[in-house]
Parts: C-alpha cells; structure tokens; sequence
C-alpha cells in the first residue's frame, strides 16, 4: 500500500508526490489562467453508462476548468454539448461572454440518458464545426467528458477531428476505459488525457498542456514537471473459485463417470496502467524559508505565510528574537564552571547563554551585560557594559574555556558583590541607579557556605536570580531567599523551555508578579482545624501573606478577604475591608487558629452567602476567586457548595497538603486544572508562582455582569449591552438594597429601572442618575 502522504490521490489516477508539492500544484491550479483567443467546446457524455451521479461530477470539473479560462468575447469563448443516443448542444460559444455566466449555464444543465454515441457527436462537431465559435481563426480545444465505454466505433470520427487541427483533450469519469479514451486524445497521450476525480489538479494539467503552443507563458518562477502516475480501471475478469463434483458419461453401460469440474466465478477488478502526467508547479510562499531561528513556514494561499517559531522567538512574523529585554538593569551571569557541573554541563550553561542572548540583546538594548565564571576561583570574563551587540558578545562567550576545581559558589557570590558591578570607563553612560541583577547558572552542590554570602549580595542591593536542576531546589532557594526567584528544570531540554521565565524574572526586579492591571475579587479559605494543628496553621497564613504581596491591593485592581475555618467558619476581613498592602498583611499575621473539627463545605457556603456579594464589597463583572487551602480531611461536605459557586460564575481552586483520595478532590475542584495536591506543608512555597499565575489566568477571563447575581433581596439581574440592571420585588435601590416603605409602591417593572450600572475596563460606573452606592 502508498502511504497516503507520500501521494497526491486523484480519484483513480494517483501521482507520486510529497506534501509540498501537492501544495505548489494547488497554488499553480489557482494562479494559471489562459488569456489568449481561444476556443473550447465541452463535450459531455450524458448516457445511461456514466449515470447521473457520474455526470453531476462531470458538470464539476467543466465548472473547475472553468477557472483555469480567461472568459471573455476577445479572449476565451466556452460552448457545450451534451451527448448520448444523440448529440445536443447545451449553449453554443457565443452565448455567454463570463466565466460566472457560464458556471451557473453549466450547473443548469439536465441528464438525459441514453446509449453511449460517442461516435455520432465526433461526427456533428465535424459537420456543424464549433458552434458559436470563430471558424478555426483562433485555437479549438475540445474537451471531452466520458467513461470511454463507446457502443460504436469512434476511431475514424476522432482521427478526422484531430486532423482539423482541433486540440482534443479526453478527461476520463468514473471507471474510464483509457485505452479507448486514448484513441480520442491528441498526442502525446500522457499530456491529453486527465481525470475528473480531482478537478484542481485536472485544471492544472489542462493549463500545462496548453500553456506552450496556445496560452500565455507560464508565469514567472513556475515551470511544468513531468510525474509518474497510475490510471486505473475496473475490469470484469474470470477467476477459477474452486471445484465441485460433476457427472460424465462412460463408455460401459448402465454406468456413470464421476469427476472434479472447476466452478468458474467473475469478479470485478482494479487494473493499473502506468502513465506520466505533466503539471504545472508554482513556488509557495515557503520556498524563499523566509522563518528565522529555526522557525518553520506554514504556507497560507499563494501568497502568505505564517511562522511557528521556536520558544524565545516570535518577535515579528519572522521569529526574530521575542524575550526583548525592554527593561533597564545591569545584568550578570555567575556560571558554574566546576568539576562538580563536568564539561558537559558547562557547555550546556553556554548554549542556554547564547541562545538567551541572541533572543534578548537588540541593537538598543537598555541592559549592561557581563559574563562571570568561578570553580576554585573567580573570574568576571566578559566585563559589565563592554558589549552592546549580540554578535560580540557571543564571540567572547565562545571563548570561554571550562575550569574545573571546587564548586565555591559562596565565594564567587562574594566577590561578584564586591567586584561584579564596579564602574569602569566602558560604560560610564549607563546610569548608576540602575538595579543589579545576578543569575547563577549552577547544577553542582556547593562546597562552601551560600547563605552568608548570599546576604552580603542582597545587602548590596543585588537581586538574586538562581538556576539549576530540580536537585538544586533547596540550595538555590536558600541563596536567592524565595522559590519565586528560583527556575529549576527537569531535563536538559527543559532547560532552554526555561528561557521566557528567566526574562520575566528578570524584568520583574522591584515589581510585583501578580494580575497587574487585571480586577479580582479573591478570598482565600484557610483551614484552621485541629487536623493541621498550630504549626502548619502559620505555615498556611505565611503562605497567604507572601501570596498577597503579587497583587496591587486597592478598589480598582485587587480585593482579598480571608475567611478561617474550624467546624464553623469566620470572615477575618471582607473584600472591601482592606485598600492597601501594609493593611491587609497586619490583618493576615491577626488571625487565629481554630483548632476545632473541620468543615470545608460550611467554609465555602460561608463564602458564596456572606464574601463574594455586593453587600460584602464583590464587584460585578470581576473575575472572582475562592482559594481553599486545606490538609485534606473533611472535604466530604465540600463538592455541592464549589458547584454551586462555579455555577455562579465564582472560580473554586483547590490546594490540598497530605494524602487524600483524588476522587473527592476532583468533585471539589471541578477540574484537575484546578487542583495543587502537595506532599508536605514545607513544599508548599514551592507551588506559589503555580497558584498565582493560575489565579491570574482566570483574572484574564470575560466574565457575566450578572453571575454571581448582584442583586439583593431575591432582586432579578437583568443583561443590557455592556451593562445590567435589577429587577427589585419589594425593594429598590440599584442592587435593592432598601426596603420600600409601607405606603410606597414598588416601582413597576415596566418603568426604566432605578439604578443603570455600567461596565467598563477601570471597573464600575455608576450613572449620574443612580445614587452612589453605600460601599463605595
């Protein structure tokens, strides 16, 4: 069998050609069009052999040769005739002067029936000649459409069409006797005979015959290539099926002679006939590889083109450097170049370097760069500020040599604090305020102390970035003081995936992390139940106090509330309690522990009735999100209220420490998507940056105005364009906060509503025409 991608499938007729080709022979079908004086009459076998379904292909392909024909009174002129027992000219060649014209002509055109004459019609083209056509002063081409099963003879009637110079083209339909089709075919055979299975490609090879002595040259960068290809029929063959028991006669009397005679069947087969198709082929947009860094080009049409480039690329449409790094510092890379990392490693370092580089450097960079190594000792090999274009600067980065020796990576700290950032003449026009950021590339276990040195740096006022294996986690922490300044991979390659977190690091020195911009209502749930007990309590409210410091705390951006829980749960503080970072962390390191039985359902029911609603300070139409941190126990009651708030448009992401099954958990979350299941409370800081940036995914996702319902008081929220408004029962007041007064009547439900509150992208505005609401 082919492998059907290593061949373009033409029906019955199948070409040898990879992908991209069966792409530039589409793209060619699409640009080639006959624009010189030319006619062509259709010949199309209407019988009972081809039958209807064949013909309405037929009828097809006329249509798809069409485009392939400039149509026009000057230029091309097309006719039809449709044959059977009998010819019948459908349209003659001066009756429609457009392509579009003679498509809907086509597509009008009935079955009629009848025996196969193929004959007959050769013979009224030679009598009545092109109808409508110009008298054989410009080229005739005769396309004719049929299965090739004639039921006379069409020899003679087809060798006296060709000898009037007319062009005749035999397209085979369905299952075609070529070698009857043959006989009809202008020479050679090969470029003249076509079949309708697959019209692009029929179009195409109808140009490329044509293009020489009758149209117009080929266009620029195409040329016609030659392809082997097979055409198939479907012949009726006899095949020996077995054998059974006959009787004969015998020569002695009253006796007969038994004998195995053979049981002949017919069968219907599939037979191959060699050729050699002729097609044009055009260049796509591709083939001037105009992708750079190893991106790959997708062409789009015949004349764009997309780029899939490799991460750290992606800057323009040609996968130019995309990791720009837009950001002003002064930059330092430490590299491990210790026995303890091999040469191995070192080299590896220096490819993620290069690659790193090339993807960030631009002519204008902000960044002063420079290159350190240490083992025993330490050496700055690529001075601060002494490059400013990537190609020097990767020169000088080949040039290093691997050192070996002991992996001292507290005293290279040190010295790098010391040394790394002196000013020198070289870049005396970089500002001296400019903060100091040191990555350390090691995979080596140091053999000195980190920690003090370490300190010393950030007393410095150096930012501490490290990279490592998955091994290196712990070492590297303790150097740069937080997981969220730590990249570790889990394999070589991995490595280079690591390249757009290290250049969001980077540029993030001195800036939170977190949603930025995005609005976000966010409650963490804090499990404060006698199962995690006192001490892992403070490691979860530690966790939440880092956790904030990502987020732009104030009415427009951000709004946390924490809700602690035991057997009972208890709003610390609201989402409207706190508009400012030092408050909310205060109010964090307040919190108590519970120890009492837990109940995480109550906890989240606590949430959806009494934390993320207006009266509480939860704004409409911001994303919102629960955190539910938790040792696990007591989830049983918890699946039905985290449906509840996701149905209500409030987002339940569930962080788990210890063993539990994973089943419930599912139920809990709603979606392993949502869910962090951790081993131990001492790796929870680990999964911070997971959290946040999942926190923020969500944050990024349109939400509905009216989920959860805005409205008090069972008030109905109802849609407008870009805005809502409630429906109050009783009640008035945008949200119907108020209770009308005895005597008053509430407002109809027909009238304009009270309170119209609009969305907009810095958050809630409320109509001059509305009262302020009380919270705001």
């Amino acid at each position: 069998l082919l492998d059907p991608t290593a061949l373009l499938a033409l029906g019955m007729q199948q070409i040898h050609v990879g992908q991209e080709m069966i792409g530039k022979i589409s793209a060619a079908g699409q640009l080639m069009q006959c624009s010189a004086s030319l006619d062509v009459l259709f010949l199309l076998d209407g019988s009972y052999s081809i039958g209807k379904g064949s013909f309405e292909r037929s009828k097809h392909f006329a249509g798809k040769l069409c485009d392939a024909l400039d149509i026009h009174p000057d230029r091309v002129r097309v006719g039809m005739i449709q044959f059977s027992s009998t010819p019948h000219l459908e349209f003659p060649l001066d009756s429609y002067l457009t392509r579009q014209e003679v498509k809907e002509r086509i597509k009008r055109t009935v079955f009629r029936g009848g025996s196969t004459e193929t004959g007959q019609a050769l013979k009224y083209i030679l009598h009545k000649g092109f109808p409508g056509g110009r008298n054989s002063s410009v080229p005739e081409v005769l396309i004719i459409i049929s299965d090739g099963k004639e039921d006379g003879s069409t020899a003679m009637p087809a060798m006296q069409v060709k000898e009037k110079h007319i062009t005749v083209f035999a397209v085979g339909i369905k299952f075609p006797r070529w070698e009857e089709l043959q006989v009809l075919a202008s020479e050679p055979p090969e470029r003249h005979l076509l079949f309708a299975g697959d019209a692009e490609d029929a179009a195409n090879g109808l140009y490329s015959t044509l293009s020489g002595p009758v149209c117009s040259a080929t266009a620029p960068g195409c040329k016609v290539e030659s392809h082997p290809c097979e055409r198939r029929t479907l012949e009726t063959v006899k095949e020996l099926a077995g054998t059974y028991v006959c009787w004969k006669g015998s020569k002695q009397p009253n006796a007969v002679q038994a004998s195995l005679c053979p049981f002949i069947r017919w069968k219907r087969v599939l037979i191959k006939h060699p050729s050699r198709c002729f097609r044009t082929v055009c260049p796509d947009p591709c083939d001037s590889q105009p992708c750079q860094n190893g991106g790959t080009c997708v062409p789009e049409g015949l004349d764009r083109y997309h780029c899939l480039c490799l991460l750290g690329y992606g800057g323009d449409i040609h996968c130019a450097a995309k990791l720009s790094l837009e950001c002003s510092v002064d930059l330092l890379f430490l590299m491990d170049s210790s026995a303890g990392v091999t040469l191995e490693g070192f080299l590896r370092f220096k490819a993620f370097l290069k690659r790193f580089l090339q993807a960030v450097v631009g002519q204008d960079s902000p960044m002063g760069l420079g290159v350190a190594q240490y083992g025993d000792d330490v050496k700055v090999s690529i001075e601060l500020g002494w490059h400013r274009d990537a190609l020097s600067l990767i020169k000088s980065i080949d040039a290093l040599n691997f050192s070996g020796g002991r992996t001292l990576t507290g005293r290279a700290l040190q010295y790098i604090a010391q040394h790394g950032f002196r000013s020198t003449p070289a870049f005396t026009d970089v500002q001296d305020d400019l903060p100091r950021v040191v990555v350390l590339l090691t995979d080596s276990k140091s053999q000195d102390s980190v920690a003090e040195a370490a300190k010393y740096a950030k007393d410095q006022n150096i930012f501490l970035i490290g990279v490592g294996s998955s091994s290196m986690r712990a070492e590297l922490t303790t150097v740069t003081g937080s997981p969220q300044q730590t990249i570790v991979y889990s394999d070589p390659q991995d490595l280079f995936n690591r390249m757009p977190e290290l250049q969001r690091k980077i540029c993030s020195v001195g800036h939170p992390e977190g949603c930025q911009a995005q609005s976000l209502d966010l409650a963490f749930a804090v499990d404060a139940s006698s199962g995690v007990g006192l001490e892992n309590f403070l490691r979860l409210r530690h966790f939440v106090r880092s956790s904030c410091l990502h987020f732009v705390i104030n009415r427009d951006v951000t709004q946390i509330a924490l809700v602690a829980y035991g057997s009972k749960a208890h709003t610390a503080f609201a989402l409207d309690t706190h508009t400012s970072s030092s408050a909310l962390l205060q109010a964090i390191d307040q919190v108590p522990f519970l120890g009492e039985p837990g109940s995480a359902g109550r906890a989240l029911l606590h949430v959806y009735s009494d934390v993320m609603t207006v009266r509480k300070g939860a704004r409409p139409g911001v994303s919102k999100v629960v955190v539910l941190l938790t040792h696990g126990r007591g989830l049983q009651d918890a699946a039905a209220p985290a449906q509840q708030l996701r149905h209500n448009g409030i987002l339940v992401f569930l962080v788990v420490i210890g063993g539990t099954q994973r089943d419930t958990l599912l139920r809990v979350a709603g979606s392993p998507t949502y869910l962090v299941h951790i081993s131990s409370y001492e790796d929870l800081q680990y999964y911070q940056g997971l959290i946040i940036e999942r926190i923020c995914e969500e944050a990024r996702s349109p939400v509905s105005l009216c989920k959860p319902n805005p409205c008090m008081n069972q008030g109905v929220c109802i849609l407008g364009p870009g805005s809502y408004h409630c429906q109050c029962h009783g009640w008035e007041g945008p949200h119907c906060e108020s209770r009308v007064l005895r005597g008053d009547s509430p407002r109809s439900p027909a009238l304009p509503p009270p309170s119209h509150v609009q969305w907009s992208p810095r958050g809630l505005q409320h109509s001059s025409r509305a009262p302020q609401h009380s919270k705001r």
